[in-house]
């Protein structure tokens, strides 16, 4: 029996945005086991200059980023859809471990196959480092409140 994870494309705007949140909490729960779930088996990725294949590899990464990257909050929102395919862009926060913010603005293609899962992502990502002064989230680590603003809503 294959693994499912819906919603399932062809993504509807609604789908699209349920996939995107869905992906969010997930990230910001940092846990890579529960990450790498909703790839597939050999799931391809290109992350900055970093190119991975299979669950394995993603857990690998995931858990080093979030060695280094402290404090991760994130927001995704969707920019497209079409299909079994969702662009993202989004913007995570983090500190390094000598104290340092730094703002990660991102672009993401996602391309799923039947059963919901993520067979392709790209990523492209810039760090800007901000004072702590500067940061504009602020919930507890773990999932965005529901009420916080979106990306568009905080001018990002």
């Amino acid at each position: 029996m294959s693994e499912s994870r819906p919603p399932l494309p062809p993504f509807t705007a609604e789908t699209a945005a349920q996939k995107a949140r869905m992906a969010e909490d997930a990230w910001n729960s940092r846990d890579p086991a529960r990450v790498a779930l909703a790839y597939t088996t050999d799931s391809r990725w290109r992350n900055r200059a970093e190119f991975l294949q299979g669950r394995d590899a993603i857990q690998a990464f995931l858990t080093r980023k979030w060695s280094r990257e402290l404090d991760y909050r994130l927001i995704k929102e969707v920019w497209a859809f079409h299909g079994n395919r969702i662009a993202v862009r989004f913007a995570y926060e983090w500190r390094d471990d000598s104290g340092s913010w730094f703002r990660s603005y991102g672009n993401e293609n996602w391309e799923f196959d039947e059963h919901g899962l993520m067979r392709l992502r790209i990523a492209s990502i810039n760090d800007l480092p901000i004072a702590e002064a500067d940061r504009k989230y602020h919930w507890p680590l773990g999932r965005r409140p529901d009420d916080h603003p979106t990306l568009s809503a905080l001018g990002l």
